[in-house]
């Protein structure tokens, strides 16, 4: 990815991943209780921070990784 890409797909693929991971959490903890949606809208607002950063660093360690992973899979060793 070039430019602008490569800030803007982590932040989106982090957001979508960081809002499906804590509700599923949040829920997991605290059940249907009342207040769950403002308590699971402060965990992704401290997680989605965290995870852009996460996607940022990780992105160049994935690309390697699924390079070799498709080399070795197609005999490219």
């Amino acid at each position: 990815m070039e430019g602008k890409a490569r800030f803007i797909f982590p932040a989106i693929l982090s957001g979508i991943m960081a809002f499906l991971m804590t509700c599923i959490i949040t829920f997991i903890n605290l059940g249907a209780v009342d207040g769950f949606v403002l308590k699971w809208l402060k965990a992704f607002c401290i997680a989605w921070p965290c995870a852009y950063v996460a996607a940022l660093i990780a992105t160049p360690f994935a690309r390697r990784g699924t390079a070799m992973i498709l080399a070795r899979l197609e005999g490219k060793s």
